[in-house]
Order: structure tokens, then sequence, then C-alpha cells
């Protein structure tokens, strides 16, 4: 933490995104802080291979403040950088990255952003399947008119995305049970601090009506076990969950309620030729999944074709509001930095989100 500078003086903001900021948004950033630089680079660092190329050395060596994508410079191009905001929830990219790795530099995620779009995804497929809605639709487009409780949503990963989950299931009639790599025993450790809007998601970690954790195998187990009718996978993709739920995993959700499994956080969490042979066989009653593996799924792939699925090209956090929701956290770290206090969203070089 550097110490407090109310105006930021000597600071430099790239803003390295490819859509406009909103109208007042620059003059606003100037009046709260005078000091601060505020550049904008209409660029898209998600399709282009490189940073934009007509920024030059000395552009670079000013920056302290940058928000972005995928893409970022060497510490040696910019040696005064303090924070990088990314613009996505999901930080696995940074992970191996010598600017992450090799510096004391903050990466700050979007978490907090995603989960009200991505919420209403998650129950908009669950109920579509319970429903019925795509076998009807398929004897609609046929021409023809076929015959034709409470349920339990476990939650894998109770981040901001996975609490809002809680919320509206919670709305709907559902238990809810929450799973987290770390023990929460208390009201104070089961708090979250992340970014939320207001009056949204569970920041006090009050739903739950039970609340399992750890990493090893059997801890897991006891909650795959525990009953679920839905499963939410909202976990990061890190070394400790890329595989996560594969063919044994499978087998216990097999031996309850038949789960139905959505998937909004990678797609390497999930053994992908475990989830057909689990889909084929009826282990489970079907799958929803706005993440594959591989990503973007190929046409021949045979996953398209397992029994009950839903497949959407990574598009749940999809919002009208996002970019005002990431400037929203942006904006809340340029407020720590000029304070000298920690940031919201920082990524833990230890736990790799």
């Amino acid at each position: 933490m550097s110490p407090p500078n109310k105006e930021l003086t000597g600071h430099k903001l790239l803003l390295l995104v490819p859509w406009e900021p909103p109208a007042g948004y620059v003059d606003g950033l100037r009046a709260r802080f005078p000091g601060l630089e505020v550049v904008h680079e209409n660029w898209d660092t998600w399709s282009q291979p490189t940073l934009p190329p007509h920024l030059t050395e000395e552009d670079w060596s000013t920056v302290t403040v940058l928000l972005t994508g995928p893409k970022f410079p060497t510490r040696e191009a910019a040696p005064r950088l303090q924070l990088v905001q990314l613009q996505s929830a999901g930080a696995n990219f940074i992970l191996d990255n010598p600017l992450f790795k090799d510096t004391n530099i903050a990466f700050c995620t979007a978490n907090g952003v995603h989960g009200p779009q991505i919420a209403e995804w998650i129950v908009c497929t669950f109920l579509a399947y319970q429903h019925r809605i795509p076998y009807f639709l398929g004897l609609q487009r046929a021409h023809r008119i076929g015959a034709d409780s409470s349920t339990r949503s476990g939650i894998l990963g109770y981040g901001s995305i996975g609490r809002q989950v809680a919320r509206v299931a919670t709305a709907l009639g559902m238990e809810v049970y929450a799973y987290t790599n770390r023990p929460r025993p208390t009201p104070e450790s089961r708090r979250d601090d992340s970014y939320v809007l207001p009056g949204l998601g569970d920041p006090e970690g009050k739903l739950p009506s039970r609340w399992f954790s750890g990493t090893a195998p059997e801890e897991l187990a006891a909650f795959l076990d525990s009953g679920l009718d839905l499963l939410v996978l909202a976990v990061p993709l890190t070394p400790l969950t890329r595989g996560l739920i594969s063919g044994p995993q499978f087998e216990l959700l097999a031996r309850g309620r038949r789960t139905y499994v959505a998937n909004i956080g990678r797609g390497p969490v999930i053994d992908t030729d475990a989830l057909i042979t689990a889909l084929n066989t009826d282990a489970i009653r079907g799958a929803a999944l706005d993440v594959t593996d591989p990503e973007p799924l190929p046409s021949d792939h045979p996953l398209w074709d397992a029994k009950n699925i839903i497949i959407t090209p990574h598009v749940s956090g999809n919002s009208t509001s996002y970019n005002h929701r990431l400037l929203a956290i942006l904006n809340i770290n340029l407020e720590r930095l000029s304070e000298g206090k920690d940031f919201m969203n920082r990524v833990s070089r230890k736990r790799g989100y």
C-alpha cells in the first residue's frame, strides 16, 4: 500500500477498453482527482493480438493505473505501474504472467459485475429443463403435441456470483447449500467484501442452510452427496479446480436426486468426457454450460449431441450495465489508492483468485 495521495498527483490512468467511457466519466475523475492524468485508448485486448502499437515507450513509462483485458505491458515498459484493474472476474490468464508473478503490482478483478445476469441465466436454464421447454420447442417445430416440490441448490464457489444465485434461488423457494475451499465457521468469516450492487447478493453469508468447505476429496464428496437438485459451478480456474468435477464426482451426484449441473465458471473445471458419459447414461439429469472445454467448442464435438444439454457461447455475464459496474469498481480502487488503502477484488498470489 502506498501513502495517501488525495488528489492522485503524479498518477496516470490508462483506460485500455474497446468502448467509450460514459459521458462525463473522465471529467468526473479529473474533478475528484485533480492530479490524475486520464488517457483512453479504444482497443480490444481480447481480440487484438498485441497492445496498441502506437503507444510509445514514453506513453507506458508514466502509467500507474491500467484498466485492461488479457494483454499487459512488461515491467520494464511500465516501471511505475501500481494497479491493474481487469475487465473480467476470472484471473486465470494472469497467473503465469511475469507482471503478476514477479512483482507486487495489485491486480484486481471485476468480481461482482456479473452476479445479477448470471444468476438469471442459471435459473432460466434450470427452469427450462424443469419445465421441459427444450422438449416442447422440439415438438412445436415438428407441429406435434406431446404428453407430458421444493428443490435444493448447491453452489460450489460462494463468491459474488454464487451469492446472487443463492438470493434468486431462495426467492424461488429453493434450499441453498454453499461450498468454499476455506472454512467459514463464524458470521464474520462468512462475509464477502467484494463489489456488490446494493440490495443484491448475500454479503453477510446468511442464506445457505448448510455450509461445506475444504480442499480434500472427501470434503467435496460430502457436499456432492448431500442430495442436490441443482449444482452450480462458480469457481475460478486454478490448479486446484482444473478437472474438479470428473467421473467419481458424477457418480456421487447420481446417488442422490440425479443432479442438474450448471457451469458458468470455466470449462476445464469439468472433465468433458466424464460429463458426456454422465449425461448419456442418465447419471445426472442434465447440464447447462456457458463455458466448455475446449472453448470454443468444435462443431463436430460429441458434447453438442449429449442428452439433456443446453450450451451457450460464454454469454451469461453479458449485460448493458457491465461497463458501468466495471467503472464503479475502478472508482472504488482509485479512491482506495488515494487513501493508501488496500484494493477491492485484489487477486491473491497464493490462491490465484
